[in-house]
């Protein structure tokens, strides 16, 4: 039986998620999907194609976490209690990459995990995204709004009106 024809009677563990992604990343077939692939936790896979300002808004976004140093991620995939999520743009410090570096996928989520909002994305989709980032060791979830042009911080401790970490973020809607 093919692992495309496995019957999976249980949710996967971190491991075999992990497993599971690490063949996707290695298998040519999907070298070319455009959109990036999660995976949940039965490890089905689930596939967003991002529109082009979502791509603009996650370089802006690089730009102003540059200052904090350590090592701004585009499209960092981290195993969370609820699947494998593929966060838009994260923020590790040197002392995480120096521990997490070179793990694929990552196993523990980096200090800022940052999500641009899409219009697919659901009010329920985003809280259990920011609940597993947060289970997962994530300081803070960022929720970016395109249409709103609005910025959401959440902490451990729950919303937070603005980041602890000082970035600016005034020019990237403009």
């Amino acid at each position: 039986m093919s692992q495309a024809q496995e019957v999976i009677e249980a949710p996967l563990s971190s491991e075999e998620l992990a497993a599971r992604y690490r063949a996707l990343c290695d298998d040519p077939y999907y070298a070319n999907l455009p959109g990036k692939i999660e995976l949940d936790l039965w490890g089905r896979m689930v596939m967003t194609p991002p529109s082009f300002y979502h791509g603009v808004i996650q370089g802006r976004l690089c730009r102003s976490l540059l200052t904090l140093g350590g090592e701004v991620v585009v499209e960092a995939p981290v195993v969370t209690p609820i699947g494998l999520f593929v966060v838009d743009v994260a923020w590790a410090s040197a002392h995480f990459m120096a521990t997490h570096g070179l793990e694929t996928p990552l196993l523990r989520s980096p200090e800022i995990c940052i999500e641009v909002v899409s219009p697919s994305n659901s009010a329920k989709e985003l809280r259990e995204k920011r609940d597993a980032y947060l289970a997962s060791g994530s300081e803070e979830v960022w929720f970016v709004y395109l249409r709103s042009k609005r910025c959401e911080f959440h902490g451990r401790q729950g919303p937070l009106a603005r980041s602890q970490y000082a970035v600016d973020l005034t020019d990237i809607f403009s």
